[in-house]
């Protein structure tokens, strides 16, 4: 007597329990990711075949675009001593609010005498085109002489080293604007910088 055949079944698998997974490492990384900050003044770096990545902290990096310089510093603690020391030498008393904002700040343009405004303002508010005018770097009101001065001072007292410092400049800004920024960090004998440039392919 013939045995009867039993029919196969299509096996299932359940993915209830690692789509629950998937979804719950989705939003932890979506929660815990930091978005990426707008530059205040875009530049395009000229583009190099080295590749030397600059250090993480302990760095002030000049940013050089349309006749403008940026200024930013790395680490909270680091911003808002040079605030203070900055505010010593203006004779500007920040408020506890007022320098916490600062420490959130990666980098800016603006004279001393407009720094108070820009703090009070949002994030998006501040990287709106052309609303800041660059720090002054002249000889009769030499601001960027004295963040940098001062920068170097906080770093020294934070983290006790001394701070790195890396120039950001525009491929089409012209070579006198940079030149003015090289000499301001000789007078302080800042003689080794970085050059922040892009990558580009090797020439064959």
């Amino acid at each position: 007597m013939a045995k009867a055949k039993s029919q196969k079944k299509a096996a299932a698998i359940d993915m209830t329990a690692m789509c629950d997974v998937a979804f719950l490492l989705l939003t932890f990384f979506i929660l815990t990711a930091t978005a990426k900050q707008p530059e205040p003044l875009p530049v395009d770096t000229p583009s190099s075949t080295v590749q030397t990545k600059l250090p993480e902290k302990d760095l002030a990096t000049l940013t050089v675009g349309s006749g403008k310089v940026f200024f930013g510093v790395t680490g909270k603690q680091v911003r808002v001593r040079t605030l203070e020391l900055m505010g010593i030498k203006y004779g500007i008393a920040f408020t506890p609010e007022e320098r916490k904002r600062f420490s959130q700040i990666d980098a800016f343009g603006v004279p001393m005498s407009q720094l108070r405004s820009l703090i009070s303002k949002s994030s998006a508010e501040r990287n709106q085109k052309n609303l800041q005018s660059g720090i002054p770097k002249d000889s009769l009101d030499n601001q960027l002489k004295e963040w940098i001065y001062n920068a170097r001072i906080a770093t020294n007292e934070v983290a006790g080293v001394q701070l790195k410092v890396a120039i950001k400049g525009d491929a089409k800004q012209e070579y006198p604007e940079i030149k003015k920024v090289m000499d301001i960090l000789q007078d302080q004998q800042i003689n080794q910088f970085n050059l922040v440039t892009g990558l580009r392919g090797k020439d064959f």
